[in-house]
């Protein structure tokens, strides 16, 4: 199990290391954040059967990490928290895409999301869809968001959606979007792992396609992939709204490939 498990954690960390080389980050600098994590989700996880809080020298028992050291590292998480959050007004305007592009009262005859009017009170408007999705900021905040990095334009009081999905263009958005996105695929994958009911974690594998093939396919697999996220969403917001317990979830759907030879090379 440990040699099978090993080459899992290489197989995860191999894309990730690669990154971070060319972004500068040197082994210490990953060392020094895994120990963050390590007691992080041994405090989390790992704590007493009663719910007492692990002192710090059961995490460094469990961790390997000195409890002094222990002892810092709990003080930052207290401080500063353990998960760094998408930007705010980035959340705010994906969400606001997800709606328009979901919803039938903002969709032409085709099924496409079609122009807004920046307000109106006798149609659906691009302030109405914002109250709509109870986003907690100015609608004008969030078109100049959507503005900013060239998923909408707002022409003569009327807002055009220029792409389908909220798709940012700044590093620190797409950094952000990897910690969420992939962090939620493991999360997902841990938890099956783990036991119990399991989560939809399926994946689609050739190893060896003709590249024309995948040329000519590539463009309907995005549209399948985006219908079935639109139909998701529609289906999830229109539901009702009782009262009771909440939860988080996300539907994720990604897309790989590379030359056959390489990912042969990869993995021998």
């Amino acid at each position: 199990m440990n040699g099978v498990l090993k080459t899992a954690v290489l197989a995860i960390l191999r894309p990730l290391v690669r990154y971070l080389i060319g972004q500068g980050w040197t082994y210490g600098a990953l060392a020094d954040t895994l120990k963050m994590v390590y007691v992080a989700e041994a405090s989390k996880h790992y704590g007493e059967a009663d719910g007492r809080t692990l002192t710090d020298s059961r995490v460094s028992l469990l961790t390997g990490i000195h409890r002094k050291e222990v002892k810092r590292l709990r003080l930052l998480l207290e401080e500063h928290g353990e998960r760094p959050m998408l930007r705010h007004g980035a959340n705010i305007a994906a969400q606001v895409v997800a709606a328009w592009v979901s919803m039938a009262d903002y969709a032409d005859p085709s099924g496409q999301p079609k122009p807004l009017p920046l307000r109106s009170e006798a149609s659906p408007s691009f302030e109405g869809l914002a109250r709509r999705v109870k986003a907690d900021m100015r609608p004008r905040a969030i078109l100049d968001e959507l503005g900013r990095v060239g998923v909408a334009e707002e022409k003569e009081g009327v807002v055009r959606l220029l792409r389908h999905a909220y798709i940012s263009a700044l590093p620190e958005d797409r950094v952000a979007f990897l910690g969420e996105n992939v962090g939620d695929h493991l999360r997902s994958a841990v938890h099956n792992l783990e036991g119990g009911e399991s989560f939809l974690e399926r994946a689609l594998y050739f190893d060896a396609l003709p590249a024309v093939v995948l040329e000519e396919a590539r463009p309907e697999i995005y549209r399948m992939s985006e219908r079935l996220l639109r139909e998701a969403h529609q289906r999830l917001s229109e539901a009702e709204s009782p009262e009771g317990p909440q939860r988080r979830l996300r539907l994720g759907v990604y897309y790989y490939e590379e030359d056959a030879a390489a990912g042969e090379g990869e993995h021998a």
